[in-house]
């Protein structure tokens, strides 16, 4: 089966051309190397699938004759993705927590306050 009809299958991507779209971009790596969307994928590969600023790491399990329900994906794919991708994007959540919207204008001096105090933990005045 195609790697790009494989990921759209199992429920990577939402429609087979945005899986063949990340195909082309080298978001998708088959056994580390880059591959084109006409590859076939076989059971027992690993893909890397980078989505969302996470590398996801699959382990291909079994090829699905069509598209599978969401409760079926599990017995096609195995999800070997290691627990720091998943944190890693909680650490960039809390990094913009503080970044201001464009176009507000210059920091207050209560912005400037909070600054200093989160940078150094107590107030310069």
């Amino acid at each position: 089966m195609r790697i790009d009809k494989y990921l759209w299958c199992t429920r990577y991507f939402k429609t087979r051309s945005i899986a063949t779209e990340a195909c082309k971009k080298g978001h998708i790596k088959l056994n580390g190397a880059n591959v084109k969307p006409s590859k076939d994928v076989f059971t027992g590969e690993k893909l890397t699938i980078r989505k969302d600023q996470i590398n996801y790491e699959i382990l291909v399990l079994d090829i699905p004759k069509n598209r599978v329900g969401a409760k079926l994906v599990d017995l096609y794919r195995k999800d070997i993705t290691p627990e720091e991708a998943f944190q890693n994007q909680e650490m960039l959540k809390f990094s913009k927590d503080y970044y201001r919207k464009k176009g507000t204008g210059r920091p207050t001096k209560k912005d400037r306050r909070d600054l200093d105090t989160y940078n150094d933990g107590e107030p310069e005045f």
